[in-house]
């Protein structure tokens, strides 16, 4: 038996990045080092620094995929639908779908670990989040406007509270909230 650690061709960095995304999501971000990810993906530091420069460029490059990840499966299927409202049932559907999902451990990260970034990389994960904000709000508005509706919230803060409730970790405060402040009220 060889004591070499493995350095695996197989998708090898979809795998560092799944590691590393679950390891800052146990650990936070400052917390994990270079090292922590090698050990426990069995690699040799020079092996991980083969495929990624820094642990800022495994964080960029794991909010980047969750941004490619909610195109994919949230944003490019709804925009097919043509009633708003259903549009916006489907969006919201298929975002609750990606961010609870079990092995897109990627979204949790991209929710919580948005400061460590350099300013050049958060400006870049930044503008893919705004145009997703923007797309949420001008559909939460052509909803309103469908309905007819005077609602209580604005489209944007309704974007928002969309997005910032799924932070898993307040889902169930929130979305009461939501049912008694906004629904039931």
């Amino acid at each position: 038996m060889s004591a070499m650690p493995r350095e695996s061709p197989v998708d090898s960095r979809q795998e560092i990045l799944r590691t590393a995304a679950r390891l800052f999501q146990q650990r936070g971000y400052d917390a994990t080092s270079m090292n922590d990810v090698a050990a426990a993906l069995k690699l040799s530091k020079g092996g991980l620094y083969h495929h990624f420069q820094s642990k800022d460029e495994i964080l960029f490059e794991i909010m980047n995929h969750a941004m490619d990840l909610t195109q994919e499966r949230v944003l490019n299927p709804v925009r097919g639908i043509a009633n708003p409202e259903e549009r916006l049932r489907t969006l919201i559907r298929l975002h609750i779908e990606v961010v609870l999902s079990p092995r897109d451990r990627e979204i949790t990260v991209m929710l919580h670990e948005n400061h460590p970034l350099p300013p050049t990389l958060r400006r870049r994960i930044n503008a893919r989040k705004k145009e997703y904000v923007h797309f949420l709000e001008n559909l939460m508005a052509e909803v309103q406007q469908a309905r007819q509706a005077k609602g209580k919230v604005s489209p944007r803060a309704a974007a928002f509270a969309l997005l910032g409730m799924l932070k898993a970790n307040n889902l169930a405060p929130q979305f009461t909230e939501l049912i008694f402040g906004g629904i039931l009220a």
